[in-house]
């Protein structure tokens, strides 16, 4: 019989009070103190994980500031490692590395040594091509494990990493790439999804003229297209064995090394290039992956062989997440292509499957996800053999609680139908956090009660709160949510920022220095509206800037502007993205039309193409309006804030000064388009 399943925060709390003399009356006084106890916490985390350094630490946090904090002044990490460090006892006891899929349900598995020989493989190449410490490795590919051992090739030695998915467009892919000049280019000639093969060789010619510092370029090809020219095969260089692939280590690198970057778009300017360390993202991933997700080492006595799945593109920072489970030695679930597979004939139960032919014991994806298989009333026992699933975790938008209770709903039938599985009482982890610092502020914690549609608890390390808008933390009322204190998984720096006013306007202008007179520090907005309740538990609400949050994966509007602005027919464009609880988020596009143009399906279809073309389809408007004119300040910028608030039903009076606009006349419009669209949404 197996033994009761004992959560990782119990654990870890049973090893606080033994190790550290720390007994708490429960969950929240355990948060207050690891906040309050920064250096003890964080260095309760280093001690719990056993992480390893060859050189010892001056102090848990150097530098107590935000932003710039300094984190384990004089520790040597490396990402890879760490990874590594939990690849002979997993492989002993049976367990693969990654287990892998696809849309035609073939499985595959790479064990752990095979991860590390090809990882140490396509390291030793790149190196022999020059690639020095902090020169950028950038990827253009999908979600397989390819993608996985070139990222830890990268980190091994510590190159720079950056990805972004196959389903972009060349113009969203150079915007980014393009900022951080990149040595090395990994990228695949095709891809599929839902369904259908798409030939990406074109993208890499244009990422190839493009970059000019790229000095070599490795091609992934499974060979369904003509050749690429290409410096390398990523298939030959992977092959390589040897003794010095055998002997190969990963290099020791200062705590603060760079890892990746990842992009998070503002609502003006280029995507922002944010480079993560090695130690932060190491020290992050571990407690929120294991404590706040209770995913445990697939070896370890409490987890009964773990398999992590979240469902993600490359171009999400879920990605990262998922990858963080090798970091525990977790083997993770990867799945590459639709969730709903085939275009012509969709269905939802499609990635189910993977779950269930899998064995995974962790499944997250984004809330949309659920909602739609919700919608689509699917049948999860046609699925597969779902026995071993015991966590559902949420994230990229708000979970609605009809969502959540419909799957709980279904989840109690299943258990009841099979009797061999504890599903009545299945557990969610929702989580909301964000590519800006690659980690959750706000998660689940095993041991408290749930709420359908609420998130259990703010994370430990995590000194987050609902700030009103005189900077002061408000219990059940929705407010800007702000972390006051630093986390090691705050961005070293943006790219190309050397002064750091970039990072500094991003998040902390709006409660700067002493905002509230107590000669407190800048505090951290996130750009999110949230409610605490009193219990601790928290409500996301959406975003509370203008930028775009397509189930998950952030842009800015202005990358959309330049795709359809360039259309000769639109004169001017506004977008809003709209999120509301317990609906699915809503995206209107506004235009201004040439005279003559009338916006029939013909300019419909051409429009939707040029977003697809230049960024990607998922951030094609759900409805396009033509109007007469886009509000704006008489400085000439968008009202974009104001129109978002204006259609998710705040006064008009409240939310837009008439006197600062340069055209005050067209609000009459939005605001009869604004009532209309909140009738209908109503249903009344």
């Amino acid at each position: 019989m197996t033994p009761p399943h004992v959560p990782q925060i119990s654990l870890y709390r049973k090893w606080l009070k033994d190790n550290r003399g720390l007994h708490f009356e429960g969950f929240e006084d355990m948060r207050q103190w690891s906040v309050r106890d920064l250096d003890g916490f964080w260095r309760s985390i280093w001690d719990y994980y056993d992480l390893q350094s060859p050189t010892p630490f001056s102090a848990v946090l150097g530098e107590r500031r935000m932003p710039g904090a300094v984190w384990f002044p004089g520790a040597s990490v490396n990402y890879a490692r760490q990874v590594f460090r939990h690849a002979e006892a997993a492989h002993a006891a049976g367990l693969p590395a990654i287990v892998s899929g696809d849309e035609s349900g073939k499985l595959a598995e790479t064990t752990w040594p095979e991860l590390r020989r090809k990882a140490a493989a396509l390291a030793i190449h790149l190196r022999d091509q020059g690639v020095q410490p902090g020169d950028r490795v950038a990827a253009y590919l999908p979600n397989i494990p390819e993608t996985i051992i070139a990222f830890l090739a990268a980190a091994s030695i510590g190159a720079t990493w950056s990805v972004c998915a196959p389903d972009m467009a060349a113009p969203a892919v150079v915007d980014r790439f393009k900022q951080i000049a990149p040595k090395v280019l990994i990228a695949c000639d095709a891809v599929t999804y839902a369904g259908r093969r798409h030939d990406r060789r074109g993208v890499i010619d244009e990422l190839l003229r493009s970059l000019p510092t790229v000095e070599h370029f490795i091609l992934h090809s499974d060979g369904s297209c003509a050749q690429t020219v290409a410096n390398a095969l990523l298939s030959d260089v992977l092959a390589r064995t040897g003794g010095a692939v055998n002997a190969f280590e990963p290099d020791w690198l200062p705590f603060d090394h760079p890892l990746w970057i990842v992009y998070s778009s503002g609502t003006t300017g280029l995507p922002k290039p944010i480079v993560h360390g090695h130690g932060g993202i190491i020290i992050v991933a571990l407690p929120l992956l294991g404590l706040h997700n209770d995913v445990g080492c697939s070896y370890h006595p409490n987890s009964f062989g773990e398999r992590y799945h979240w469902y993600s593109s490359t171009g999400w920072i879920m990605w990262n997440s998922q990858v963080g489970g090798l970091l525990s030695g977790t083997t993770c679930c990867i799945f590459d292509g639709s969730p709903a597979g085939p275009k012509d004939s969709p269905d939802w139960t499609t990635l189910w499957r993977f779950v269930a032919n899998s064995q995974s014991t962790f499944f997250g994806a984004g809330a949309a996800f659920f909602a739609s298989c919700a919608k689509a009333e699917i049948d999860l026992a046609a699925a597969g053999d779902l026995s071993r699933l015991r966590c559902l975790g949420s994230t990229g938008s708000p979970l609605s609680a009809d969502t959540q209770a419909w799957f709980n709903r279904r989840f109690s039938v299943l258990s009841r139908s099979n009797g061999s599985q504890p599903q009545s009482d299945m557990w969610w982890a929702n989580i909301s956090g964000g590519t800006d610092f690659a980690g959750a502020f706000i998660g689940g914690n095993r041991e408290l009660p749930q709420t359908p549609g609420a998130m259990q608890c703010r994370l430990l390390g995590a000194a987050v709160e609902a700030f009103n808008d005189r900077g002061e933390a408000v219990i059940d009322e929705v407010g800007e949510l702000v972390c006051t204190e630093p986390m090691p998984s705050m961005p070293l720096y943006f790219w190309n920022d050397p002064d750091g006013a970039r990072y500094r306007a991003s998040y902390f202008e709006t409660f700067p220095d002493n905002f509230d007179g107590t000669g407190r520090g800048p505090v951290w907005r996130h750009g999110d509206w949230l409610k605490v309740h009193p219990d601790g538990s928290c409500v996301i609400y959406g975003r509370s800037d203008a930028t775009i949050n397509r189930h998950g994966l952030r842009m800015g509007t202005s990358e959309l502007y330049s795709a359809i602005e360039a259309l000769p027919e639109v004169l001017d464009s506004l977008v809003v993205d709209l999120e509301y609880l317990g609906r699915e988020s809503y995206m209107p596009l506004f235009v201004v039309l040439g005279d003559g143009v009338a916006l029939d399906a013909e300019m419909k279809v051409k429009i939707n193409k040029a977003v697809e073309a230049g960024l990607s389809r998922r951030f094609v408007p759900d409805d396009v309006f033509a109007v007469a004119e886009i509000p704006r300040t008489l400085s000439g910028k968008k009202q974009e804030l104001p129109i978002k608030k204006l259609l998710l039903g705040q006064p008009i009076d409240k939310v837009i000064n008439r006197d600062a606009m340069a055209n005050p006349g067209c609000l009459d419009w939005y605001i009869a388009f604004a009532q209309n669209h909140l009738q209908l949404i109503s249903g009344s």
